[in-house]
């Protein structure tokens, strides 16, 4: 079993649970209940040039506890201040010691778009994300069929919520342009052994139109990696570890922008 497996079985337990406390009906109602969302996530990496998605992890299967300390309020209003466009919040629980608690709270104290970066595995979890104030969630094309992308997209359509389609090689890729995905990140780490490959942008960029927005996503650690990312036509770049690890995010962001 890939840790893959693991983080989407854990996640199904998880739902489950939810389930029992709260149902998918009323979930759902109290969701569809909220003012739809203004595909607030996409909109910002829209805009010309390279945009930066930045990161709230604690820990990571690969990594282990990367931020001991971790005042995630704090960091998030630090990223806004040094000019992040978008930020990922963790909330998986057991491997990255995530909270939906921590997103709910960074939500509210920050003006930027947010994505929920989970494990989505059941339609449930996009009823949470939107009630938990994000503005996207994550959508693994290794983790849902073809015809689930399509469904979980029309759902996240109707709640005005922005999706980004990760995938990590052509058949993926293709899967993901099938289903109308209008964002697609590129994981440059193989979830399956968590490997990373910075090459793994460069080779699935030319498959990606320039209508749909195109994320690269781990191992961008240097201004040099996003210089390339930008030559090859990135719109976007989620940074976590590099940042969550930095001291100074504000100066690490400016680095990487290449101000310093």
């Amino acid at each position: 079993m890939t840790i893959l497996d693991q983080l989407a079985g854990y996640a199904r337990e998880r739902v489950q649970r939810a389930k029992e406390a709260l149902p998918l009906s009323e979930i759902r109602r109290q969701a569809l209940a909220q003012p739809k969302g203004e595909f607030a996530f996409e909109k910002a990496l829209a805009k010309p040039g390279m945009s930066f998605i930045c990161e709230c992890k604690k820990a990571s299967p690969s990594k282990g506890l990367i931020a001991p300390d971790f005042p995630y309020v704090e960091i998030a209003r630090e990223y806004e201040a040094a000019g992040a466009d978008c930020l990922s919040v963790l909330t998986e629980p057991k491997w990255f010691l995530g909270s939906d608690a921590y997103l709910e709270e960074i939500a509210r104290a920050v003006s930027l778009p947010c994505l929920r970066k989970d494990f989505t595995v059941d339609e449930y979890m996009l009823y949470e994300a939107k009630l938990l104030g994000a503005s996207a969630v994550l959508l693994i094309c290794s983790l849902l069929p073809e015809e689930i992308l399509r469904e979980f997209m029309q759902i996240c359509d109707e709640l005005g919520l922005s999706a980004l389609v990760e995938i990590h090689d052509e058949e993926e890729g293709n899967a993901a342009l099938k289903a109308g995905a209008r964002m697609v990140g590129v994981n440059n780490r193989n979830l399956k052994d968590f490997s990373v490959d910075p090459e793994n942008s460069r080779r699935l960029r030319e498959m990606i139109p320039p209508n749909v927005l195109f994320i690269s996503e781990s191992g961008v650690k240097t201004p040099e990696d996003i210089a390339a990312l930008r030559d090859m036509g990135a719109d976007g770049v989620l940074i976590g570890e590099t940042l969550m690890r930095a001291p100074d995010k504000k100066a690490a962001l400016a680095r990487l922008r290449g101000a310093l």
